[in-house]
Formats: structure tokens, sequence, C-alpha cells
């Protein structure tokens, strides 16, 4: 059992890693990329507009929080 948990640890630590909503921005995108691909409609302009909205907010947020560190 402590093994399983370890691994489960580890790939939490892999996928979610500092930034929780980076995390569930990417599963939203991945979500909306294949509901349209699903529609019959090409889908692969979907996921560069969200990863650099998601880049572009997650630097943000960074930067915000590094800026409130004394």
């Amino acid at each position: 059992m402590r093994r399983a948990r370890a691994i489960l640890r580890g790939v939490w630590e892999f996928v979610v890693g500092d930034d929780w909503r980076a995390a569930i921005g990417v599963v939203v995108a991945l979500g909306v990329t294949a509901a349209v691909a699903a529609a019959d409609v090409s889908a692969w302009w979907i996921m560069p507009p969200a990863v650099l909205a998601l880049l572009a907010l997650s630097v943000r947020r960074a930067a915000r929080d590094a800026s409130r560190r004394p």
C-alpha cells in the first residue's frame, strides 16, 4: 500500500505540481478540444491559445506572488 500511495503522490506532483489552477485549465482545454473534435469540427486550433492563456495567467500569478514577498 505504501508503494501505491507513493506512486500516486508522485503522479500528482508531476501533473499538478505547484499550480493546481493550471492543471485544471489544461484538463478543461482538453475537454473542450475533445468536444469540438467529436462534433466533426477541426479542433487543432484550441490548444495553442489555451496554452498561451494558461502560461500568461501562471506567470502573472507568480510575478504577483513574488512581489508580495519581503
